[in-house]
């Protein structure tokens, strides 16, 4: 079930100001994702309509497999001979788009190797969660982009490189493997998130990719649907109504937010007081201030934010296991046991 967010961007009719997270955090959390937007525009953004002068060319030419050839016992993807170096790009994040954006079209044969056949504007990933932007918002095609440097693009994942030979074997689940020859390799696969020996990752969300945030959205509707049938008990609706939000980065707090404005401002329309009070948001942050990575003044004013929201934020605690039901943490105090 999709949750409409309603009013999150509209004005208030009283006040005249933006209801929703920008209302409330706009001057802190909202200040710096919109600061990073401005600075990520700057690597994707600006050459937007140098993109959409490109959407009526004709499409780089499929690729096909070299007839009778083979490198350690796997077919090899045609290289077709054009006098330029063929450019292959691993990934389609922001290193890879990045690179993609400052390439001469006129210099490269590219092609794009991912499994995600799309960017994700990473920074509008908490709001996506909520339905503040939808998540068509934060997508863009990558064909499109490719498209620019008349690129072609493989839906599939590199699993191993040879450097000697210039081979990169891509593997499509189900469909095969097979060598793609390159000039110039690009590696823009993104990294791991480091869990730091946590216990118990499988029962609780991430928030990395628009599928994270699809999950998120449709678990929070599905708690509260869950609280309102007459033969859940009480103390599993205040389970069930207990969000905790693990790190109080950028990402954490801003999603923090926009879940009570969700909850405060959207979902007080359609469900009673009785449920609404029952709603805790929680954060665990390990140092003793949110944002910490940030000036002082724009950390102590999100935790006063926080605490008139009657949002918890838990210090100086790190998260040591997760069950499915439950979350275990320990806390340093200030004499350092």
């Amino acid at each position: 079930m999709q949750v409409a967010r309603l009013g999150a961007r509209q004005m208030s009719a009283a006040t005249g100001r933006p209801n929703g997270s920008y209302r409330r955090f706009g001057r802190t959390i909202g200040t710096w994702m919109v600061g990073t937007a401005v600075l990520a525009s700057a690597g994707y953004y600006v050459g937007k309509d140098e993109i959409d002068a490109f959407d009526h060319e004709e499409p780089a030419s499929e690729l096909h497999l070299s007839p009778g050839q083979q490198f350690k016992g796997l077919p090899i993807i045609e290289t077709e001979s054009t006098g330029r170096e063929r450019l292959v790009v691993l990934g389609s994040g922001w290193g890879a788009v990045a690179v993609l954006k400052t390439l001469d079209r006129d210099k490269y044969d590219v092609v794009v190797v991912s499994p995600d056949n799309y960017f994700i504007f990473t920074p509008l990933l908490p709001s996506a969660t909520v339905g503040t932007v939808e998540f068509r918002s934060v997508l863009e095609g990558i064909r499109r982009i490719t498209k620019r440097i008349r690129g072609a693009y493989v839906e599939a994942s590199a699993v191993d490189v040879d450097f000697d030979a210039k081979c990169v074997l891509i593997e499509k689940p189900g469909e095969g493997r097979a060598w793609l020859p390159y000039d110039r390799l690009v590696v823009g696969v993104g990294a791991q998130s480091i869990t730091r020996g946590t216990s118990g990752l499988e029962f609780c969300h991430k928030l990395k990719t628009i599928l994270d945030a699809r999950s998120i959205r449709q678990h929070i509707m599905a708690n509260f649907e869950k609280v309102m049938l007459p033969t859940t008990p009480d103390d599993e609706k205040h389970r069930l109504l207990t969000f905790v939000v693990c790190g109080g980065g950028p990402t954490g707090c801003e999603f923090a937010a926009e879940l009570h404005d969700l909850l405060a401002e959207d979902l007080k329309h359609y469900f009673p007081q009785s449920v609404r009070d029952m709603v805790r948001v929680v954060i665990v942050q390990s140092r003793d201030h949110v944002l910490n990575m940030m000036d002082s003044v724009i950390s102590e004013f999100a935790e006063r934010q926080f605490a008139r929201s009657n949002i918890t934020v838990v210090t100086n605690s790190r998260v040591q296991a997760i069950t499915e039901t439950s979350l275990r943490f320990s806390t340093k105090h200030e004499d350092g046991t």
